[in-house]
C-alpha cells in the first residue's frame, strides 16, 4: 500500500457538487492509502465553491484548498495542485472531475494498478469501459478526437482526452511543468503524451464516464479548438517520428 496519495480536483462554480464528491472520495481513497488527502483547487468561484471548501477542510482531516486569484484553465490550476502535493510528500496524485463525471469508487482501482504502473488511465475507449447519458452525437466527437490524437501523436493510448488519472510521483518530478503549455482541456492530452516520451509505463483500466450531476460544463468551442491545436504541435516539438509509439509500455487492465 502506497503511503500518501492527494487526490486533486479542480472547481469553478462547483458549490452543488463538491461537498458530495468530497465525502465519497476520500473514504473511498482510504481504502487503498494509509493516508488519503483531498486538494480542491477553487479559481474563486463566484458562486461560493472556496467557501464550501474551506468548511470542508475544517471538518474533514485529509480534506486542503487551494485557493487562485482568478480562473486561469483546467492545466495551469492542476500544475499548481501537483507542486503542492509533491512539496507535501505525495507518492500518488490523482486527477478526477468535481462533478461525478468520474466515480469516486473507482479510486481504489486506480491506485492498485499502479503496482503495475507510473501512470494509470481511467478509459472509456477500452474493453469495458463507457459513456452514460450521452447522445450519439456528443459520443462521436469524444471518440472522433481520441482518435485524431492518437492517430497524429502516433501512441497506442486509446483515452488521451480523460481526466481521470493517477500519477506516480517520480512521473511529475520527472516532467517539465514549465514547457507544459496547453491550459485548457488540451492539457490533459500533453500531459500524458510527456510521460509516454519520457518512457514511462501506462495502463488504461476500464471506467464508465457519466454526465454531470449538477451545474454547467466547462467545455467550450475555444477550449476545444485549443485541444486541437495542441495535438499536432506535440508531435512537430516531440522527439524522433516513432519513438512515442515504443517509449512506454502500455497495457490495458480489466474491471
Amino acid at each position: 500500500m502506497s503511503d500518501s496519495a492527494w487526490l486533486v480536483l479542480p472547481t469553478y462554480n462547483e458549490r452543488d457538487n463538491l461537498e458530495g464528491i468530497v465525502r465519497a472520495a476520500l473514504p473511498a481513497l482510504g481504502e487503498a492509502v494509509a493516508e488519503p488527502h483531498i486538494l480542491v483547487v477553487d479559481d474563486s468561484s463566484p458562486d461560493g465553491t472556496g467557501a464550501l471548501a474551506d468548511r470542508l477542510a475544517a471538518e474533514l482531516p485529509g480534506v486542503h484548498v487551494l485557493h487562485r486569484a482568478r480562473k486561469q484553465g483546467l492545466g495551469r490550476a492542476y500544475l499548481a495542485a501537483f507542486t503542492h502535493a509533491l512539496d507535501a510528500g505525495a507518492d500518488l496524485v490523482l486527477e478526477m472531475d468535481s462533478d461525478f463525471s468520474h466515480d469516486p469508487a473507482d479510486l481504489p482501482r486506480m491506485v492498485r494498478a499502479t503496482a503495475d504502473a507510473d501512470l494509470v488511465l481511467g478509459s472509456r475507449y477500452v474493453q469495458g469501459g463507457g459513456i452514460a447519458d450521452w447522445g450519439l452525437g456528443r459520443r462521436a466527437l469524444s471518440l472522433g478526437g481520441s482518435l485524431y490524437a492518437r492517430v497524429v501523436l502516433g501512441v497506442a493510448v486509446r483515452d488521451l482526452t480523460g481526466g481521470f488519472k493517477c500519477f506516480r510521483s517520480d512521473v511529475l518530478r520527472e516532467l517539465d511543468f514549465a514547457g507544459v503549455q496547453a491550459s485548457g482541456y488540451g492539457f490533459q492530452i500533453e500531459l500524458t503524451y510527456r510521460a509516454i516520451l519520457a518512457g514511462f509505463r501506462i495502463q488504461e483500466i476500464p471506467i464508465t464516464f457519466r454526465e454531470r450531476r449538477a451545474g454547467e460544463s466547462k467545455m467550450d468551442a475555444k477550449i476545444a479548438m485549443e485541444a486541437l491545436r495542441t495535438i499536432p504541435r506535440l508531435r512537430r516539438d516531440g522527439v524522433q517520428p516513432g519513438r512515442a509509439a515504443d517509449a512506454a509500455t502500455t497495457r490495458v487492465l480489466a474491471r
